[in-house]
């Protein structure tokens, strides 16, 4: 007794599949996986559709359960695993494995996330902040919605439908021209930043690991800024605390200045995406990003007007504009705030306080050593800086 399960790419069956299928006693799939196999004729067939009163047939019986592609890659085997099942499980090529084997490229570098069964927001978050980014999609969280939701980052797509299939087709274009067409329900998405590019050489899958190299709160000179208008790095520090940058996040920058938030946000992994006025800064933050190898999204625009039709936030740094740009911004489940001006800590806390916010906050006064002329050091103290957060609870 026991359960093997299959994984299937349109082509032969993995070795050792033929023999489990003659074997068993019952045998579950989907549609198209069922019609494609040959399966005994004293076999139960179970057609998949709600898992739970598959798997309680399954249990205690010679049982094959057909997947597609590698069965323990984003797969089954976790939820069989999960409810007590210890598989046999003889794997096909999964999806992204036939995408880049079709396409010739190596994909060591690549991020992989998955929008199948679960919300789109992070897979395309990843899309927004990595170079190269594999999604495994499903009905609803298809090419079109990926395209749509890029709009304002421009990337390019590699569109593989039906990989094994009798529809298999590959098909490049830019993001926001997958949004105005219909795709094949059985899709993977290859979302590149530079479709030119030669894949980076690493030695950490997924691309470079988080948090990345040099840490974060990184020096004030490591940004061109104007006139020491820069986030300075003590402070940085505890606003990325507050802000939790991550893979699958999307953060603003609001008046963003120099830009040194949202760079280092993008060097954590989120996607990022900077609010300024100046024409000057906006080049100054756009250097900053190259200089650092990440994307950030420039948006030309003064707070609040500029903020609409954005894409919802998960975090966002005020570091430039009073209580109605906070109100503005409330929406999202972190906010935090650099304040110098004493008389906007109390509106600044009242904005977030209405808007559902738990509030908290601390004043930096922090003291960095300076060279005296003979050697020696001394305590240079910067300015204080206020820094309120608040956290939907």
């Amino acid at each position: 007794m026991g359960l093997t399960v299959i994984g299937m790419d349109g082509g032969p069956l993995p070795a050792g599949g033929i023999e489990a299928l003659a074997a068993a006693e019952i045998v579950a799939g989907g549609r198209r996986h069922l019609a494609a196999v040959p399966l005994p004729d004293a076999a139960e067939r179970v057609e998949l559709g709600p898992l739970e009163p598959a798997l309680e047939k399954l249990a205690g019986r010679r049982a094959v359960l057909l997947a597609s592609g590698d069965p323990g890659f984003f797969g089954i085997v976790r939820v069989l695993r999960e409810r007590g099942h210890t598989p046999v499980v003889l794997p096909a090529p999964s999806s992204v494995q036939a995408l880049f084997a079709r396409l010739g490229r190596s994909w060591d570098d690549v991020a992989v996330v998955s929008a199948h069964g679960r919300a789109l927001g992070p897979a395309v978050n990843v899309c927004r902040a990595a170079a190269a980014t594999a999604v495994l999609t499903a009905p609803g969280a298809g090419p079109a919605e990926i395209g749509a939701a890029l709009d304002g980052w421009p990337r390019t797509l590699v569109v593989a439908e039906d990989l094994g299939g009798p529809s298999e087709r590959l098909t490049t274009l830019p993001a926001t021209e997958a949004a105005g067409r219909d795709w094949h329900p059985l899709s993977v998405v290859l979302c590149l930043r530079d479709a030119g590019a030669v894949p980076a050489r690493g030695w950490y899958a997924g691309g470079e690991p988080v948090p990345p190299p040099g840490g974060w709160a990184l020096p004030d000179d490591a940004f061109a800024h104007r006139a020491g208008m820069v986030t300075k790095a003590e402070v940085r520090a505890v606003v990325l605390a507050r802000l939790a940058p991550r893979p699958g996040t999307l953060m603003w920058d609001v008046g963003a200045g120099s830009g040194s938030v949202a760079v280092e946000c993008a060097r954590l992994g989120a996607a990022a995406l900077a609010v300024e006025r100046r024409p000057d800064d906006l080049a100054r933050i756009a250097e900053n990003a190259a200089a650092h190898a990440v994307d950030v999204r420039l948006v030309d625009g003064e707070a609040p007007a500029a903020l609409a039709g954005l894409p919802h936030p998960d975090a966002v740094f005020v570091g430039g504009g009073g209580p109605e740009v906070v109100a503005a911004v409330a929406g999202a489940d972190r906010v935090v705030v650099a304040l110098a001006a004493l008389d906007r800590i109390a509106p600044t806390r009242a904005a977030l306080l209405a808007a559902g916010h738990a509030v908290d906050g601390v004043q930096i006064a922090a003291s960095r050593l300076s060279p005296l002329p003979d050697g020696a050091v001394r305590l240079a103290a910067t300015n204080p800086i206020t820094v309120l957060w608040g956290v939907r609870p």
